[in-house]
C-alpha cells in the first residue's frame, strides 16, 4: 500500500501544484475575460482533477485504515491475541491519520468551492489563493503523515501474520502460506 500511496500522492501534489501554477500564470495573464487564452480554462480543469483526487487519495486511506484495522480485530480476537500492541497501535494510526487526511478534504473542497466563487464573481480572488497555498501545505503535511502510518501499519500486519503463523504452530497446523498452498493443490 505504500507504494500505491506514493504514486497516487505525487500525482496529486503535481496536480495540485499545476493547478496552482496556472491559476497564477491565468490571474497575470487575465485570461478569464479572454475567449483567445485557454490558460483560465487549463486551470479550472486542473483543479478540479486536483481536488477530485485530493478526494479520493485521502478517502482511499480511510477505506485502507478502515479494512485494515477490522481485519487485524478479527484475527486478534480469532486467534486470542492481545490487544497491547498490535490491534491497540492499528487504532492509534488510524486516530493519528484521519484528522490530516480529513482536513486535506477539507480545504480541497472549500479552494474548489472558493474558485467557483471567483468565476461567479460573488468571491474575491485572493481568498481563492489564501486556500490554494493552504491546500498545498496541508496536502504535503497529511501525505507525510498518511505515509508514516500506512508504513507503519504495513509491519504491524506482517507482525500480525508471524503470531498467527506461531499460534497455529503451536496448535500443530500449518503455517498460513502452507494452508493456502495445500487448498489451491486440492481445486
Amino acid at each position: 500500500m505504500t507504494r500505491i500511496l506514493a504514486n497516487l500522492s505525487a500525482f496529486n501534489l503535481v496536480t495540485i501544484l499545476a493547478a496552482f501554477i496556472v491559476g497564477w500564470l491565468s490571474f497575470a495573464f487575465g485570461s478569464r475575460g479572454n475567449e483567445s487564452d485557454s490558460t483560465y480554462l487549463l486551470h479550472v480543469f486542473l483543479g478540479l482533477l486536483s481536488g477530485t483526487t485530493a478526494l479520493g487519495v485521502h478517502c482511499l486511506i480511510f477505506i485502507y485504515f478502515l479494512g485494515t484495522g477490522r481485519w487485524v480485530k478479527e484475527v486478534a480476537i480469532a486467534y486470542k491475541i492481545p490487544d497491547d500492541p498490535l490491534p491497540k497501535l492499528t487504532r492509534t494510526l488510524k486516530r493519528r491519520t484521519f484528522p490530516p487526511a480529513l482536513f486535506a478534504m477539507l480545504i480541497a473542497i472549500a479552494t474548489t468551492s472558493a474558485g467557483a466563487g471567483v468565476a461567479t464573481k460573488a468571491w474575491p480572488w485572493p481568498v481563492h489563493a489564501a486556500l490554494a497555498v493552504l491546500t498545498l501545505a496541508i496536502n504535503v503535511w497529511a501525505f507525510f503523515v498518511e505515509y508514516k502510518a500506512v508504513a507503519l501499519n504495513g509491519r504491524v500486519i506482517d507482525d500480525v501474520m508471524r503470531e498467527v503463523d506461531r499460534i497455529r504452530a503451536e496448535r500443530g497446523l500449518p503455517t498460513n502460506a502452507e494452508a493456502l498452498r495445500q487448498e489451491q493443490e486440492a481445486t
